[in-house]
């Protein structure tokens, strides 16, 4: 009797687990917080330099894709965001045609999205780096790369980009 019911049991265990939709991926509300990001994007820095990025959803909506060209310079990078619902974070890879490989994690601090890269030992010291985008409205918004040589109790920031959304 045992070889039987034991064998129906899995048979069974298998059909209900089988018959379970599987989660939606990228669902948590928190999958959305870089919405405010997607689009394509004028940029303006140091009041005369100008870009554009170009941001979209890919791979299944869940992943946030980043496109930034330079025209002056042909500086071109990319990036790549994704919600971890595991552990509550964003993750960003950077790469570009200058060999950077920068990897961030982070989230919104209030009405901020902060991503932090760990701490790194270039020539002159310990840093730690981060982005701060802020002022975020619906068409504009602003970035700022900064860095902290004491553990990230302060900031200076190093590259700043005012976002205007294309028209």
């Amino acid at each position: 009797m045992r070889t039987i019911i034991l064998p129906l049991c899995l048979v069974i265990g298998f059909q209900a687990i089988a018959q379970t939709p599987p989660a939606k991926p990228c669902t948590a509300p928190q999958a959305t917080q870089f919405d405010f990001w997607i689009g394509e994007w004028n940029l303006t820095w140091n009041d005369t330099l100008h870009g554009i990025n170009k941001i979209e959803k890919v791979l299944g909506e869940c992943t946030v894709q980043e496109n930034f060209y330079d025209p002056n310079t042909k500086y071109t990078g990319k990036s790549w965001s994704v919600y971890n619902s595991r552990t509550a974070k964003w993750h960003q890879t950077w790469v570009d045609d200058r060999g950077s490989y920068i990897v961030l994690t982070g989230g919104m601090e209030g009405d901020k999205m902060v991503l932090k890269t760990g701490e790194q030992q270039p020539p002159n010291g310990k840093q730690i780096n981060r982005m701060v985008y802020h002022n975020i409205k619906a068409d504009s918004f602003d970035w700022s790369w900064e860095a902290s040589t004491d553990g990230g109790t302060t900031w200076k920031p190093s590259w700043q980009i005012h976002y205007v959304r294309k028209k």
